[in-house]
């Protein structure tokens, strides 16, 4: 078979390790052919794409981005017809199916292409591990011990100046990087979307921990809102998904919080720190185990299907299964975290 790769969404640690996987596995069993194409689905609608023998997939699993490229591009932007445009490009290549790496934007675009008769299979990727249809994403071990290390330093410098230090970490509507580093680095408060916080609940575990001599911690995602957040509190671009640009929560709450308590109070957005570097271990080990499942998924027709981790397994779902809800931090986590704030 001409099996064709797409990496599309936010890069993250572990998608190299994935393309390592499928052209490993592919070669060796089936003797199937490769192609990448480049800066995901905009490489597909603009027929730009290379070879991928396996001397060119040699050592790549260690290194973090991607080779391929990554766009946000969409084949159903401004209500072009995506599915003519896929099935048109493949035909002229001769490509069998289609493996696409990437988040729930990403993923959406693939199963509707499958209803629409193109012959594709997801991989899924989220540093924010949001997606409800495996149990963890690669890509969100690495992030979270970059976030963990980052913290440990802002810590320290707090410590010195007995300063307020306000960190934002990724995660668009869910806390899980907040949750798990903010848990590890000792943060004295998490702000999650999920469980949204006041500016007075937020002020009050701030005091509470400057009171007892402490350079206080808040670990804030990305995508959080306060409670009683004043209207415009904060105002988000959009990008080719209709979703909004997130960032700059911290700098919004970090004024709020010295002008409250007359404690000194610094920002820092973490940003795509968190999506960069080597991956980890447990990243290149999942993510080398979901691409070589995807090559099965592609021989054995199961088209509109995504490999997926359910406990140590893999095991493959519905793509449909990945977009129809989001996978958020449950009531049980947010009460393990609550206990130790302040």
């Amino acid at each position: 078979m001409k099996i064709g790769i797409l990496t599309s969404g936010g890069d993250c640690p572990g998608l190299n390790a994935v393309i390592r996987g499928i052209v490993i596995k592919g070669d060796k069993l089936f003797e199937d052919e490769f192609i990448g194409y480049r800066d995901g689905w905009r490489g597909v609608i603009e027929n730009d794409f290379m070879t991928l023998p396996r001397r060119k997939v040699r050592g790549i699993g260690r290194i973090g981005g991607t080779i391929l490229g990554t766009s946000r591009a969409n084949p159903f932007h401004d209500g072009a017809d995506g599915a003519e445009i896929v099935l048109r490009q493949m035909d002229e290549n001769d490509i069998d199916a289609i493996v696409a790496i990437g988040g729930d934007g990403t993923l959406y675009t693939a199963n509707r292409l499958h209803e629409a008769g193109v012959p594709v299979v997801g991989v899924p990727k989220t540093v924010d591990n949001d997606l409800d249809a495996t149990d963890y994403t690669f890509g969100f071990n690495t992030a979270v011990e970059i976030a963990t290390e980052s913290l440990d330093r802002l810590r320290m410098t707090g410590d010195s100046h007995h300063r307020c230090m306000v960190a934002e970490v990724m995660g668009r509507s869910v806390g899980w990087i907040a949750l798990h580093s903010g848990m590890a680095a000792g943060a004295h408060v998490i702000c999650l979307p999920e469980f949204p916080l006041t500016i007075d609940e937020i002020c009050g575990y701030v005091k509470s921990a400057f009171d007892r001599g402490r350079a206080p911690l808040v670990v804030v995602a990305e995508g959080f809102i306060p409670q009683d957040a004043p209207e415009g509190f904060m105002d988000y671009d959009l990008d080719e998904f209709g979703r909004p640009r997130f960032g700059g929560v911290a700098a919004a709450l970090a004024p709020i919080i010295e002008e409250r308590l007359g404690v000194e109070a610094r920002a820092t957005v973490l940003g795509h720190i968190q999506r960069g570097g080597e991956p980890t271990g447990y990243d290149r080990v999942l993510a080398t185990r979901l691409g070589t499942a995807a090559v099965d998924l592609v021989h054995g027709s199961k088209y509109g299907r995504m490999v997926s981790l359910r406990g140590t397994e893999i095991v493959d779902v519905p793509l449909s299964d990945a977009i129809d809800s989001t996978k958020k931090v449950p009531q049980s986590r947010w009460d393990e975290v609550e206990i130790l704030f302040g």
